[in-house]
Formats: structure tokens, sequence, C-alpha cells
């Protein structure tokens, strides 16, 4: 995958992501935000291979937020993005999923 094929990936599931916010579809947010940064972390492994995380977005995050080779914002994202949200979408934490996948996405195609 180019970093271009990468991007254009990426693009596709934030435009989703926003789409599902103004129907009020915060799960769908929650899952196009995952699948972006799923797309970021793919392309990075490509260049920097790891052992163990697999190819669906939510193995490879929980594997990005114990990777202290990262910094600690972009474990932090990761950690708030696999976390579970209850029936009301809601954290122990106020955080925009959206935010998280851009922070994971800057840092690993930058």
């Amino acid at each position: 995958m180019t970093r271009a094929q990468a991007l254009e990936q990426i693009e596709k599931e934030l435009t989703t992501a926003t789409q599902a916010r103004k129907a009020g579809n915060e799960g769908m947010v929650r899952v196009c935000a995952r699948r972006a940064a799923g797309v970021a972390i793919a392309f990075w492994l490509e260049r920097n291979p790891r052992q163990g995380w697999g190819v669906d977005a939510m193995n490879q995050l929980k594997k990005l937020q114990l990777d202290e080779s990262m910094p600690k914002e972009i474990r932090d994202a990761a950690l708030r993005l696999t976390t579970k949200v209850n029936r009301q979408f809601t954290t122990p934490f106020s955080t925009d999923p959206v935010e998280d996948s851009k922070i994971i996405v800057n840092h690993l195609l930058e």
C-alpha cells in the first residue's frame, strides 16, 4: 500500500464518521475512527514489522497502546479507541474518537 492509498482509505473512513455523527450514530463514528487508525497502523507495520499484531484494527490498536516505543499521546489515543462504551456511547473520559484517530494517523504517516 502506498502512502497515498492509505490516506485515501483513511479519508473515506473519516468522511463516513462525519456523516455518522451528523446522523447521531456515535457507534459508527467509533467504528470508522478505529478503521481509519487501523489503516495507518497497517501502513506503518508494512515498514516496521512487528510479530503478533494481527490484521484487524482492534488488535492492532491494543498492541499500539502497549508499545513502549510509541509516544504516550499515541498509546493514550489507542487506549481511548479500544475502551468499551456503554449503551449511551459514553466512556470513562471525554474524548472524540475521530480526533484520537487523527493523532495516530498523523504520527504513523508523518
